[in-house]
């Protein structure tokens, strides 16, 4: 009886309060939903959210953060979990790319994370034992064929992880990243739908296959549990042996 409350205390984040941004389709809500079935009360939010468990909220914008901080504040007055997963993409090669696609790209996917991890510590230091999860991309540290400018952006959250990870050790917030490969949403559907790139897409993935949202929501879900409470600073691929496999 003992090992089973151990077991079922250290498999669970019941209760715990858990931030997802980008949650309305996709990964993020994937990773929504499994936080839920896990236990925790969880705030979604997108550019295009409607439901009672969130919000409306462009987190490229100094205003909605604002508004988002004091949303959460007001309602739990802390924060023990923080899943930052709004992002975007794009495929121009450099010389195609224009200063317009730069900047868009580094706003969400970088300049996002940074100002929400810092305007969020303080109720994650309340927490007493938070999580943050950095949602990138194998693109961040390999060649995947997509834009030179979304994979520096993958590049820059994952060193942002390992250093922030290493700075708010003393506050107990872990700091971890989850980099898929390609995984099936609406955002990857134009490429898996054309025959030619799906079967190159699965000639360079060992088990053969697309990854599905809920892969990526539960290497999320157990970076956030008690279970991984000794693991900070890392980055976890979820790609199918992508990145592991050499000719």
């Amino acid at each position: 009886m003992h090992i089973i409350k151990y077991m079922n205390k250290r498999w669970t984040i019941k209760n715990k309060k858990a931030l997802v941004t980008g949650a309305s389709r996709g990964i993020g809500k994937a990773i929504a939903e499994e936080l839920k079935l896990l236990g925790a009360d969880v705030f979604c939010i997108s550019r295009s959210f409607a439901g009672n468990d969130g919000m409306k909220c462009d987190v490229t914008s100094e205003k909605d953060r604002k508004k988002l901080f004091d949303t959460i504040s007001k309602r739990w007055g802390r924060l023990d979990i923080l899943i930052n997963n709004a992002g975007t993409n794009n495929r121009r090669q450099i010389l195609e790319s224009t200063k317009k696609d730069y900047e868009q790209l580094f706003g969400l996917n970088v300049d996002a994370v940074f100002e929400l991890c810092k305007l969020f510590h303080p109720l994650l230091k309340k927490s007493g034992e938070a999580s943050i999860v950095n949602i990138v991309s194998v693109a961040g540290f390999t060649f995947v064929g997509t834009s030179v400018t979304y994979a520096m952006t993958k590049a820059s959250v994952i060193q942002l992880t390992r250093y922030l990870s290493v700075e708010w050790a003393k506050d107990n917030i872990r700091i971890n990243a989850v980099a898929p490969w390609y995984i099936r949403t609406p955002l990857t559907a134009k490429y898996l739908n054309t025959k030619e790139y799906y079967k190159k897409i699965l000639s360079r993935t060992p088990l053969n296959r697309v990854g599905e949202p809920v892969e990526v929501a539960s290497a999320v879900a157990f970076l956030c549990l008690p279970v991984a409470s000794y693991i900070t600073g890392e980055c976890i691929s979820v790609d199918g042996g992508f990145s592991k496999y050499g000719f």
